[in-house]
């Protein structure tokens, strides 16, 4: 019996998915639509307030909306979590129930600030996106996006994000299709970065980063080499 491998390049087209953004209107959620709005895709900003979602999507580029989180979760395929890990937990909590069967891709980081700077936050699930997966478990939970930055995000003068995101799941089509959605961003790929018990380390690598930047005033990310 022979057993035929799937060839980890070959990504499913993903043109046709809305893509939703829970906390859309902070920077990190808000640089994010934006750049998957300019390459073309369906974008829904998400927030506590609908009106101020509506505002901040009808600056983007394309055909963007704003609604409620529980209407963006609703009426999206892949929702993305982006929101202060402070409110991480009650906000994924309140979204079950709306975010069932979906992909959800959750980039926040649980980190700290002291003197020293930045350093990560221990998470008794393992990471903010165990946490995520343990709060939904009819949901498909997807770790991505960590290391880009919201600055580079957001400049109306970068054209391309040259960055590799580390892509971490447990469903292989929910990591292809999140691979082939960061694609779709001039300059990105998406590389997959193993199963989701491994995504503490990837969102406390954030921490590290953070340091990067300030130390050389940068806008440092992640390249991975030889794949």
């Amino acid at each position: 019996m022979t057993t035929t491998s799937l060839d980890p390049r070959d990504l499913p087209d993903v043109r046709s998915l809305t893509v939703g953004f829970i906390g859309g209107t902070g920077e990190q959620g808000r640089g994010l639509a934006r750049r998957f709005a300019m390459a073309g895709a369906n974008v829904i900003l998400g927030s506590r307030d609908a009106d101020r979602a509506a505002a901040a999507a009808a600056e983007l580029p394309g055909s963007a909306r704003g609604m409620s989180n529980a209407d963006c979760a609703r009426r999206s395929d892949v929702v993305v979590i982006a929101v202060p890990w402070d409110g991480h937990a009650e906000t994924v909590a309140s979204l079950r129930d709306d975010l069932a069967g979906k992909i959800v891709v959750d980039c926040v980081n649980p980190l700290g600030f002291d003197k020293q700077g930045a350093f990560g936050l221990v998470v008794t699930e393992g990471s903010a996106a165990e946490q995520a997966a343990r709060l939904l478990p009819d949901s498909r939970v997807v770790a991505a996006f960590h290391h880009v930055s919201a600055v580079l995000l957001l400049d109306e003068g970068v054209d391309r994000i040259e960055t590799d995101v580390l892509v971490l799941g447990d469903d292989r089509e929910a990591t292809d299709t999140v691979q082939a959605l960061a694609n779709t961003i001039q300059g990105m790929r998406g590389i997959y970065g193993g199963r989701l018990r491994n995504a503490g380390q990837v969102e406390a690598l954030t921490a590290n980063l953070i340091s990067m930047n300030r130390r050389y005033k940068a806008h440092a990310g992640v390249r991975i080499t030889d794949v």
